[in-house]
């Protein structure tokens, strides 16, 4: 019998599926949670992302998409609801802002009506600051109350390239938690997916319109990726004082499963691509599995 791994408890290509169980989370964090205010916002964040959303294009980077959006809410609820059962709590407050920040925190990639020229990924050094202006006037133009969203910018600048979260000023113990699972939830999400290692050539050609140095070639990058898992590891431990470890608490009381999914689905990742770089460095294209462009693709 096949062991459950983590594309078989949720359909994470569909948006709805992703949502029906965010909201069942949330409920078990909070069984008064009125789901309403979060699911207009997702909404809209689906509209922004398909450019149906007044004044914005559609996504252009293929890396950093709706789906990365949705990997990052799924993964973000698990982790609040891990540290929720290990004894945190979160007031209805701090729930809906740990989840519209996920939501809101790679909206700075979208470009606006007037910006036609290349795509979104040029705006990778500067994406955090369009995400919070965004947020912004969303927050403004909702009518939402600034009182209970007023900590977003520094959850969000927890996402960004290079942040050092030792420097940030958290008001507060919860704010703190909720910027640094942000983060975790960023990187597992995108790191667990199933399509990673073929979403990695997109990210190269984000990094290379975006500015961002110290990758020279598609294969660079994948060499790379390799030193970077090892860096999240000990960042998990170091900078996000191991709240990666929230996803074995979720899975244990949300499906009975005690294990972490989400370091599984990382680890296979991670062991297919040893296996394309040490036997298919030239022909690597061919090893990788997005659906309906590459043909070679061995079962993994």
């Amino acid at each position: 019998m096949k062991e459950i791994q983590l594309p078989d408890i949720v359909n994470m290509e569909d948006p709805e599926s992703v949502f029906s169980e965010v909201r069942q989370i949330a409920l078990m964090i909070s069984p008064q949670f009125a789901h309403k205010f979060v699911d207009n916002v997702l909404r809209d964040i689906v509209r922004l992302f398909h450019g149906e959303y007044p004044g914005y294009r559609r996504c252009t980077t293929g890396y950093h998409n709706l789906k990365h959006t949705t990997d990052t809410l799924l993964a973000m609820a698990r982790l609040m609801h891990g540290a929720f059962e290990a004894g945190e709590n979160f007031t209805r407050e701090e729930l809906n802002l740990g989840l519209i920040c996920a939501l809101m925190h790679d909206t700075g990639y979208i470009q606006t009506l007037d910006d036609d020229v290349g795509t979104g990924a040029k705006h990778t050094l500067i994406h955090i600051d369009r995400s919070i202006a965004f947020m912004d006037n969303y927050i403004a133009g909702r009518g939402f109350s600034k009182r209970d969203f007023k900590d977003y910018s520094k959850i969000l600048r927890c996402t960004s390239l290079g942040s050092k979260i030792e420097r940030i000023r958290f008001p507060s113990r919860p704010v703190e938690l909720l910027g640094k699972m942000l983060v975790a939830a960023d990187l597992l999400g995108q790191m667990a997916d199933r399509t990673y290692l073929e979403k990695l050539l997109f990210l190269f050609y984000e990094f290379r319109e975006g500015g961002v140095m110290g990758y020279s070639s598609e294969l660079d990058l994948l060499k790379k990726t390799i030193d970077f898992y090892l860096r999240t590891q000990r960042g998990f431990a170091r900078e996000l004082r191991n709240v990666n470890g929230y996803m074995r608490c979720h899975f244990k009381v949300r499906w009975n499963l005690d294990r972490d999914l989400y370091r599984e689905a990382i680890e296979r990742n991670m062991s297919y691509l040893k296996f394309i770089l040490e036997n298919h460095g030239k022909d690597y294209r061919d090893y990788l599995r997005r659906d309906g462009i590459y043909s070679k693709q061995p079962n993994q």
